[in-house]
Order: structure tokens, then sequence, then C-alpha cells
């Protein structure tokens, strides 16, 4: 069909062509974002690009246009439950109480209180309780944990802020499940088997357990992860307009950085790590990290691929532990040394960096969490004297309450907390700003 020339377009009635709205699988004309541009924007969008073959754009976040014929970047974002994400939609308002981290409420939500949903970042993550194994779409809150309400991890801050950085569409491809580790879940090939050493060996003996089959055991569930986290990358990069609807083949794709969210089962893992609290104690996390990077690398095929480690930082920087907290500064302040080393390798200079997740912990929400320990300690004493009325226990611990909170710290404890420490608190503030640190860290490596 020959296109009209502007005037006879105009004459028409400045009509839109029946499949020339955007609807996520054609970028021409979107009504939302375009319908305050004059008829010679329009006519252009509609027709001179197509018939000068001139790059078809949509806008970017400070409303310039955006390229689409360059190639789509693609972000590998992997790990367990933190990058997952666990943190309820519902500490939202958290972020918005402190001025610091007030911008990334208005990131992340509108201003009738509903999540945003990003026009040019797209995403898919694996969800066993998903249809099919996976969500995917327009990146939005809820592509966190599974759960009975939405979550986010670290996922909705990163594309947003990525996104900002290189001014162009995205897609994330994110492979995280709860309770694995690096030694044996994601152990990379190159590691080469897990072994059990003396201990665990001599452990194994003492529980009158068959060491054949607790080997062969253990053989089947090495490195399942891993094979799982480049089979759902591979089919999403083997298919991406399944995901991203105008993804243009001929431009292809770009795979423009990873991120490693993990960590935990590994440090609390006091059988293949029995020195985990002493100076070296992790050494073997860090071994096989290396591992991780170079065959990620290898098997997707890019030899610098820009790779963010996320070192867990779960209870905030450990010289500022509180009383309850000093017996843990030995493993996390080992284990946090052990998952940052191998960003320090001549080998990885320029295109490794760790990310201390540390620092976005919220001192004040572990303190407040502390008071309201007390507050339940209270409560558990007095349930167990007889001489009470339950509304008597009820008043008594209610009292105690106020002694020990203002109305404003109880808001603040009741709006930022969802979840467990380890957890990173199921806090939006902690994992948004976790998600853009990701986001600026990967930006200075391009």
């Amino acid at each position: 069909m020959v296109s009209p020339t502007f005037e006879e377009w105009v004459k028409g009635g400045n009509k839109i062509p029946e499949g020339r709205i955007f609807t996520g699988g054609s970028p021409w004309f979107d009504e939302s974002r375009d319908r305050n541009r004059s008829p010679e924007e329009v006519y252009e969008i509609l027709y001179s690009r197509k018939a000068k073959k001139i790059p078809v754009q949509l806008s970017g976040p400070d409303g310039q246009a955006t390229d689409l014929t360059k190639p789509l970047k693609v972000y590998l974002l992997v790990g367990q439950s933190n990058m997952q994400g666990h943190a309820h939609v519902r500490t939202f308002d958290h972020i918005g109480m402190d001025p610091k981290t007030a911008p990334i409420l208005k990131a992340i939500r509108n201003a009738d209180g509903t999540p945003k949903v990003c026009e040019n970042v797209w995403i898919s993550s694996v969800d066993t309780a998903a249809p099919e194994g996976e969500r995917h779409g327009r990146l939005t809150a809820g592509y966190g944990a599974s759960g009975r309400a939405p979550k986010i991890g670290p996922e909705l801050t990163f594309g947003i802020y990525m996104q900002q950085h290189v001014d162009e569409p995205i897609l994330l491809i994110k492979t995280a499940w709860g309770g694995k580790s690096l030694n044996t879940d994601f152990r990379p090939p190159s590691a080469g088997p897990y072994e059990f050493n003396a201990q665990q060996l001599e452990n194994l003996k003492k529980q009158g357990k068959d060491l054949a089959q607790a080997k062969a055991d253990c053989t089947k569930r090495t490195s399942q992860y891993y094979r799982l986290m480049m089979e759902h990358i591979k089919k999403v990069l083997g298919d991406i307009k399944r995901v991203y609807p105008a993804y243009d083949t001929k431009a292809g794709y770009e795979l423009a950085g990873f991120v490693w969210f993990q960590g935990w089962n590994d440090m609390v893992d006091r059988g293949t790590y029995p020195n985990r609290g002493e100076p070296g104690g992790y050494v073997q996390y860090s071994e096989v990290l290396v591992h991780f990077i170079r065959d990620v690398r290898k098997d997707l095929a890019v030899p610098k691929l820009p790779f963010i480690i996320g070192v867990m930082g779960a209870g905030g920087p450990v010289e500022k532990y509180g009383p309850d907290q000093k017996r843990y500064v030995g493993i996390h302040s080992e284990f946090r040394k052990a998952m940052s080393a191998p960003a320090r390798l001549l080998e990885f200079k320029g295109n490794v960096t760790a990310v201390f997740t540390e620092k976005y912990w919220d001192l004040q929400l572990t303190e407040l969490s502390s008071r309201m320990d007390k507050v339940n300690a209270k409560h558990q004493s007095l349930g167990n004297d007889k001489t009470l009325r339950a509304e008597e226990q009820k008043k008594l611990v209610e009292d105690y309450k106020a002694k020990l909170f203002t109305k404003e710290e109880l808001r603040i404890l009741e709006t930022g907390i969802s979840n467990a420490a380890y957890h990173y608190l199921g806090s939006a503030k902690i994992l948004g700003q976790i998600g853009k640190a990701f986001a600026d860290a990967l930006a200075k490596m391009q």
C-alpha cells in the first residue's frame, strides 16, 4: 500500500492506520505517549521512517527518542532467595519516609499509588509456581518471590535505573531459586565434582548413613541449578519475541551484564566450610565463584561479560552490630571478604565489580525490630501468668509497647518490614537501593 503524503493524510483527518497503534508488539504510535505530538511528528512516526528506512524509535526516560535498531541489551539476574526478592509491595511507603530514598519511590510508583509499568524494560523470570515455570512481560512490581501478595526483588529498580543509564529498551532474564548454594546447586562445571571433606564423611558414618548413596545423592544435586540457569537463559535468547514482542531480529541482542546475588546457604554451611568464622574459612567459596564467572562467560560466549557480585550484607555493616548480633561478626565478615575476593583478581580487573549490599541496610529497622522483640518477650511472659485475665495481659502489653515506641516509630516498623532479616527484612527500601546500586555499578563498566 502506498503511503499518503503529509497533505493527503491531514486532509483525510489525521487517522492512525489499523495495525500501527503500539500494543507491545508493534513499535509505531503509542496513544498514551504520542497523543500530544504535532501532526508533522505523528506523520513522521507513521510513514516517513518506514519509507526512508529511518530507525523506529521509542521515547527514553528523558523524553528523547530511543533507537530500536541497536542490539537489544540483555541483563542476567541470578541467585537465590534474595535475588528472587521478598519485599512486599506494602513496604513501598517506607521508601518515601526517608528523603534520601524518596526519589526511588517516585521511580517505581505512580502518583495514584499504583506500581509503575516500565514501557521499555521487559523481563522473563523463572517461577516454579507460575504456569510453565515462568512469568514474563513489562517490568513492574510482582516479579519477586511468589506468595499471597506481590513482592519485589532487586530487579525492579535495577531495570528502571539500568534503562535510564543506557537510554534504550532492555530485557532482563532472571533465574533465581530460594535456598540454593554455590558449592553444590550452582556449582560450575570447571570446579569439578563436590567432594565431602573428612569431617563430613565422619559425621555421615556416625549417623549410620550409606556413604555410597550419600555421594550419589550429592552428585545428582551438584550443578543442577547451573544447568537450569543456562537452559532458561538460552530458551529466552532463542525466542526473544515471545518475551519482548518489539524485538528486532536483524538488530540482534547484546549480553550486557550479569548480576550474582546469592550467598546465604553457603555462609551458614558449617559442613562445607568447617572453619567458616576464621580467616580464610570461606576460601573455597572464592575459588568456586571464580570458576562460576569463567564458565558463565564461556558458556554464553562473552569472554568479558560485565559481572556484578552482590555481596551478602544481611544485618548491615558488622562494625555496627548490636549485642545480640556480635556472635555473627566473624562468620559474616569472613564470608563477605571471600565473596568479594574475585573482583580483586587481575584477571577480572575492570569487568567484575563487588557491590557491598550491607551499605543499604536500614539500621533503624534493626533497632526497632530489636525493641519489638522485647514486647514479644513480655507478651510471652505475661501469657504464662495464670493470675491475669486475657484483657489484663493485653493492656499490660499495650502499655509496655507505648513506653518503648512513639506512634511514628510503630508506623515505620509496621510499614518497613515484611520478612526476616536474612531476606533483608522484606524491605523495599533496602532491596530498592540494592537494585539501583547494581545498575549504577554495571553502568560504570560500560
